[in-house]
């Protein structure tokens, strides 16, 4: 009897920190194209210095290496390093926001409106907004 209340206690700690593992977008996302559904990055979400969250790619799986559609300070660098998402911020509802972002395929910065974990937290849906137009983009957990 001890053991499966053991078992049971352990299976259930499991179980609880692996829900709470997906409860945060911090970790390895693949991007994906826009038209194909194909990866394009590996990029990571992680904790900035200031306590907001932020992403960069980490490793170029279906684009060039280097940034050759990107101008500015981007111009000709390679794509790994490339921070996409910054300040984002917590928002009550469990998602983050309020931040900016940058895509560097379409060498275009936009304003991160809303990050959403779904499905789970196997998925992140991105929207992000240049003026009043709007669009949203799926990532799949990497890690």
């Amino acid at each position: 009897m001890r053991k499966m209340i053991l078992v049971a206690a352990l299976a259930s700690l499991s179980f609880a920190a692996s829900a709470q593992q997906h409860a945060s977008p911090i970790g390895k996302w693949k991007t994906l194209d826009d038209k194909t559904g194909k990866v394009m990055t590996i990029s990571e979400i992680y904790e900035a210095k200031n306590g907001t969250l932020a992403a960069k790619i980490v490793e170029a799986v279906g684009v060039p290496a280097t940034c050759t559609t990107c101008s500015g300070q981007h111009k000709d660098k390679p794509m790994v390093g490339i921070v996409t998402l910054w300040n984002l911020k917590a928002n009550k509802d469990g998602t983050w926001g309020g931040g900016n972002g940058y895509k560097p395929s379409e060498d275009r910065s936009f304003t991160a409106k809303s990050i959403t974990l779904v499905d789970g937290g196997k998925k992140l849906e991105v929207k992000g907004c240049v003026a009043f137009i709007c669009r949203t983009g799926t990532w799949e957990r990497a890690d």
